[in-house]
């Protein structure tokens, strides 16, 4: 098969795989060597600090002894099939890096002959661009579950991030409609590589050294939408392995209907500001203090569509407001709606010196317009308008949709 042919099939299978954002990796580039981690280029994904990352992402082969339901590469799939050799790939990114097109490498790919084989074939990869080509450059690999312990260490030593993905938030769930798989497997493969992390920055402490072992850490991909599991169910999940393997990221991902699919499965995807809003409390859960019972209570198991979870749960809990922005603890700052994390820091500083106003917030950029409702400043006070409690849900409508041409013409909804 020619090359260009390969490359439109493999590019185009690994569209499924969401986790890919390249951020907290740091990687000098070898005297003689090209690439590294930092810089820009043609952006495809953006890391935490704004910079802008592009990545070849690509299935090494989308060939797979497994027939997972929601696969469209599984075995039992008519999909167009593929391989690459792993000196193919490492032609492909060479190039593509030397004409500016990306800055690192994604490479997934589908289970051949064994778990430990596909591992290797993908750390071959990795180290024929390191040890060969010096390229510093990003690569993220594709951690395999039931791979060998010494495979995940190897990858460790060549890959920025490592990835293993728990794919379905419930272990039964997982095993009807992936039999192949087990939640003990891929999680025992997330042990394997924490354990590499954590033994690396040992030796840092101890022995003044700083030896790479994925220093962009680790992260993992749920597809939601493809099980009745709720909303609080997928939160769980994520918060018990981000306290569990110090995962660097959870990644969310709308099933999306593949042809000939299991007559168990959807036949529609899921609306997509379903996985918007798992990203918002998921975000709520690591940075602001919330906990998953909070956004996701027994009597509302299901993220709201029309409104943010920070905003869902401030309406629940009228009685926590309003909060006074020059008096507050952080902890309380941060769960008022349309207030983040850099404003709640930059308010703390500032109210050292002066008493804030609703017009010292405006410069700060917060949310006047949704954050007004909840707070005291020194000159506003939301009770002096005797606010509605049972009313106040109506004043946010639901966020606004995309018109169309003939819509934002007519003015019509």
């Amino acid at each position: 098969m020619e090359l260009d042919r390969k490359l439109a099939i493999l590019a185009d299978a690994a569209k499924y795989d969401a986790s890919c954002a390249s951020s907290g990796s740091y990687r000098k580039r070898a005297d003689g060597g090209i690439g590294n981690t930092e810089g820009m280029g043609i952006c495809h994904s953006y890391t935490p600090d704004g910079r802008c990352v592009s990545l070849l992402k690509l299935l090494l082969t989308n060939y797979c002894i497994y027939d997972c339901s929601y696969c469209v590469n599984r075995i039992s799939s008519d999909t167009p099939r593929a391989r690459f050799t792993p000196e193919e790939v490492v032609n492909l990114t060479l190039n593509f890096y030397k004409r500016n097109y990306i800055e690192g490498l994604f490479l997934s790919s589908g289970v051949i002959q064994t778990p430990d084989y596909t591992m290797e074939q993908l750390i071959s990869v990795a180290r024929q661009l390191r040890e060969t080509h010096k390229f510093g450059g990003y690569i993220h690999l594709k951690a395999v579950p039931a791979a060998s312990p010494e495979l995940y260490r190897q990858a460790g030593l060549w890959a920025d991030r490592l990835s293993a993905n728990i794919e379905l938030p419930v272990d039964q769930e997982l095993r009807t409609l992936a039999p192949a798989k087990r939640h003990t497997e891929i999680e025992g493969a997330m042990i394997q590589i924490k354990g590499g992390i954590l033994e690396a920055k040992d030796k840092t402490n101890r022995e003044g050294k700083s030896p790479h072992f994925a220093p962009a850490g680790q992260s993992t991909q749920m597809i939601v939408g493809a099980t009745p599991a709720p909303d609080a169910t997928v939160l769980q999940k994520a918060s018990q392995l981000y306290k569990k393997h110090k995962l660097r990221r959870v990644y969310y991902s709308a099933f999306s209907p593949i042809p000939h699919a299991d007559p168990g499965l959807p036949i529609e995807k899921p609306p997509m500001i379903r996985e918007h809003r798992l990203y918002q409390a998921d975000w709520l859960i690591r940075f602001y203090g919330f906990d998953v019972n909070e956004i996701t209570p027994t009597t509302a198991p299901d993220l709201p569509l029309d409104k943010d979870p920070k905003l869902a749960w401030a309406l629940r809990h009228r009685e926590f407001f309003p909060i006074d922005v020059n008096k507050a603890p952080r902890a309380a700052l941060l769960r008022i709606p349309g207030i983040g994390v850099r404003n709640v820091d930059r308010m703390l500083k500032s109210r050292r010196f002066r008493a804030l106003r609703l017009e010292d917030l405006a410069r700060l950029r917060v949310s006047i317009a949704k954050a007004r409702y909840f707070i005291t400043t020194a000159d506003h006070n939301p009770d002096a308008f005797q606010i509605d409690t049972v009313k106040l849900p109506q004043r946010f409508q639901p966020e606004a949709q995309q018109l169309s041409l003939f819509t934002a013409v007519t003015g019509e909804l």
